[in-house]
């Protein structure tokens, strides 16, 4: 039994319950069942909105200094204020990403016995049902290797294939009209008014084409209309004219489905099989089994909501699902990122003044984490590539807003590269929001160990971003320190006296963010042999630096000064990010800093206000994960699973969160259980690597394979009744690292191609 797969005895009565496939830019949810069945289309790049100046004063450094003089003299309203003036622009055509379309098959079928199933080391959706004393099967999948979703369905009676194919666009601009007797045609745009004019936007245009054997297919209205088929086969490409120049996009779906037709269903499947099995296929985890892995998937996740957790193979099944899902909306072609809801979207996000977009205050960071760790590199690429864009469009925003040299992104961004502060400075004022997702390229090299990566693409967005932050930081006139601000602990508020505020100087997340950047940047530089004098002032900044502190209640302080929180039960946990996903607090090399680590954690855990999200629940696990506590860090993941799931096992914002009217689809909290998951089992800094740290209870026998480190690594582990059995490190670079597992200790000298297998006491 394939015990990868997402798979249900019963039909999905909506979206949430429908299951997700994605060829990197194309994504659909297919839900209903034998009557009707209906793909919900998104495509990433079909954006509202449009590229634009924003419209704000030209500050001079005189003003950020006047500024800061304000908050340093402890007038925090005056200084708000002025950050109100200066660094908050006025909304504009900002856009959202928007579902296209949705695709209706219906037949006359009344279905019994039914199934459906995602297979995830395939990647094809199956579905099949009785009808009349036959079989009818539906087989879908979402082709990378040649540009279409293509869906196969068949009987196990001739003649037994019977449907009506309609499309119904889901935005106010969108045109369907009936070609050649056998194809609908669409051309639309994604045009809204909440985050834009109702004007502007991406382009779209697209095909849905049957071709049957035996039987007619026939066109009656606005429907394709196919009558007593052997099988027919359904195929869909759709284009845009996001960043496009000249005319050709509009060619290139009548294309891609001729080409797919010439090579005929069995071989379009062997190419997505051939393209997506080599990128799957890299990593297998077995976490132990129990009865409850022979349940579909809903009532798994039920039993987990009513703590009957005896499943740990669930726990394995979610960690492939957001590899899945990872190969399915991310690959090293793709236009744009993941997005705040990948590249499936249920239209929810679109309505809220959240938007669905660049999330650059942990969304979008989250969305990458596991790519690394689980063997996924090529799939970082869209990101990366979307980075060094903001790094270009980043530079204005600098100049405009701060009078610095260097780039500079903020809270979040767009498919246009907006980079400017948001229009409300309590949230929209995070100076470091492009440092952190820049930080992505960082974690790239040092995985992979690319001297051609780092010369061309990370070192000159770093070392750019560098110069934003050696020009804009001050000197604390108290303590000396050089810091950040105005700016804020993303969306999180503070008291002095009875006075909430947002804006302080020298937050903890940017201090941390900017001691990272720093020392990446120096030792880039030095390994690199360029920029002299850039490494003497970088060493001079980095030594002025302020330190983590611990406040009075034992916690990780989250800003400069141990303020009292105004909302103790937030969802971000932001300064934690020195915890994870950086490594400035470890268990061994800063006890003190763990600790006070812990009670941060533990105060939020404790709050019953607290705010339930799936990013902070994913958030809970890596950071115990990295503490060692292996039991709490599974209690975040169960919690995650079983409470903040929809039964396809994509993760939500519950209502009442950030404004959110009902629970919507948020898929950070996929990638981030995710990459909890792997954390747990492997952690990794160059040179160092530490062996199932946070091993839990309930994963107590289990192996995992093609887990990566950083180092250029690969890491396969087995371990039985809580205990290590077998490490094999393989090299791919040259270096020494040093392994660690509980209280053992192995150095090893590294040389490309070397195999290392190692037992239980590292031997």
């Amino acid at each position: 039994m394939n015990e990868m797969k997402l798979w249900y005895a019963t039909e999905a009565q909506d979206w949430s319950q429908g299951l997700p496939i994605g060829n990197g830019r194309l994504g659909a949810v297919i839900y209903g069942g034998s009557r009707q069945e209906t793909w919900r289309l998104s495509e990433v790049t079909f954006w509202s909105g449009q590229t634009e100046e924003i419209a704000s004063e030209d500050n001079e450094l005189g003003d950020l200094s006047a500024m800061r003089e304000l908050f340093f003299a402890g007038d925090f309203k005056q200084g708000e204020d002025q950050a109100k003036r200066l660094l908050q622009p006025k909304k504009q055509n900002f856009g959202t990403n928007l579902p296209m379309c949705h695709l209706i098959l219906q037949t006359e079928h009344e279905g019994t016995h039914y199934q459906r199933e995602l297979q995830l080391d395939n990647a094809i959706l199956h579905t099949s049902y009785e009808s009349k004393g036959s079989r009818y099967h539906r087989e879908t999948f979402a082709s990378h290797a040649d540009h279409v979703i293509v869906s196969r369905l068949w009987s196990e009676l001739a003649g037994g294939i019977s449907f009506t194919l309609s499309v119904e666009g889901l935005t106010d601009r969108f045109g369907i009209q009936t070609v050649h007797g056998d194809t609908i045609a669409i051309d639309g745009q994604a045009a809204e008014t909440m985050h834009s004019n109702g004007e502007c936007g991406v382009c779209c245009q697209g095909l849905f084409k049957v071709v049957a054997q035996g039987g007619t297919v026939a066109i009656d209205g606005s429907q394709i209309v196919v009558t007593c088929a052997d099988e027919a086969c359904i195929y869909v490409a759709v284009n845009t004219d996001y960043r496009k120049t000249d005319e050709q996009w509009l060619q290139d779906s009548k294309q891609q489905v001729e080409s797919a037709i010439a090579l005929g269903y069995p071989q379009l499947k062997a190419n997505h099989l051939a393209d997506y099995q080599q990128l799957y296929g890299r990593v297998n985890l077995d976490l132990g089994h129990s009865e409850a892995s022979t349940l579909p998937t809903d009532e798994r996740v039920r039993l987990f909501r009513a703590n009957k957790v005896d499943d740990p193979q669930l726990y394995a099944l979610f960690y492939q699902y957001g590899r899945y899902l990872m190969i399915a909306g991310s690959r090293a072609d793709s236009p744009l990122p993941l997005n705040l809801q990948g590249i499936w979207n249920d239209g929810e996000a679109n309505r809220m003044q959240w938007s669905c977009d660049y999330h650059l205050d942990i969304n979008t960071q989250m969305n990458y984490f596991p790519t690394e760790v689980s063997h996924l590199a090529e799939c970082h690429l869209p990101l990366v590539s979307y980075i060094e864009q903001l790094a270009i469009a980043g530079k204005r925003t600098a100049k405009q807003f701060y009078a610095c040299e260097g780039w500079a992104a903020h809270v979040f961004s767009n498919a246009w590269g907006f980079t400017a502060p948001g229009w409300e400075t309590s949230w929209g004022l995070n100076v470091t929001g492009g440092l952190w997702i820049a930080a992505q390229l960082r974690e790239h090299y040092e995985y992979n160990l690319n001297r051609t990566f780092l010369a061309e693409r990370a070192y000159p967005v770093l070392k750019d971003a560098a110069a934003f932050f050696l020009d804009y930081m001050t000197v604390h006139p108290t303590y000396g320190w050089l810091v950040t601000g105005p700016s804020n602990s993303p969306e999180n508020s503070f008291y002095i006296g009875d006075h909430e505020h947002q804006l302080s100087m020298g937050a903890t997340l940017d201090q941390v963010l900017v001691r990272d950047l720093f020392v990446f940047c120096l030792e880039a530089a030095e390994l690199l042999e360029v920029d002299g004098d850039l490494q003497k002032r970088l060493e001079q900044a980095i030594a002025m630096l302020p330190p983590l502190q611990i406040g009075k209640r034992g916690q990780l302080q989250e800003w400069l000064e141990d303020y009292a929180e105004a909302q103790p039960d937030h969802r971000h946990l932001s300064h934690l990010v020195s915890l994870y996903p950086g490594d400035q607090i470890t268990i061994q090399g800063t006890p003190e800093l763990s600790e006070a680590a812990r009670t941060t954690l533990e105060n939020r855990m404790t709050r019953a206000e607290l705010e339930d999200v799936e990013f902070t629940v994913a958030a809970f696990a890596a950071s115990f994960s990295r503490l060692h506590d292996g039991e709490n860090a599974v209690k975040h993941l169960t919690h995650l699973i079983g409470e903040l799931c929809f039964d396809n096992l994509l993760t939500y914002s519950k209502p009442g969160i950030a404004g959110a009217e009902k629970q919507i689809f948020v898929v950070d909290g996929n990638f981030g259980g995710t990459a909890a998951i792997a954390d747990m089992l492997l952690q990794s800094r160059i040179g160092d690597i530490q062996l199932l740290p946070a091993l839990p209870q309930a994963w107590s026998t289990g192996k995992v394979s093609g887990l990566r480190a950083k180092g250029n690594i690969e890491v396969d582990l087995v371990w039985q009744d809580g205990e290590l059995v077998e490490a094999t490190i393989q090299a791919f670079s040259p270096g020494n690292v040093q392994l660690q597992y509980r209280n053992h200790v192995k150095s090893l000298v590294l040389q490309a191609g070397a195999v290392f297998k190692l037992n239980g006491v590292l031997q």
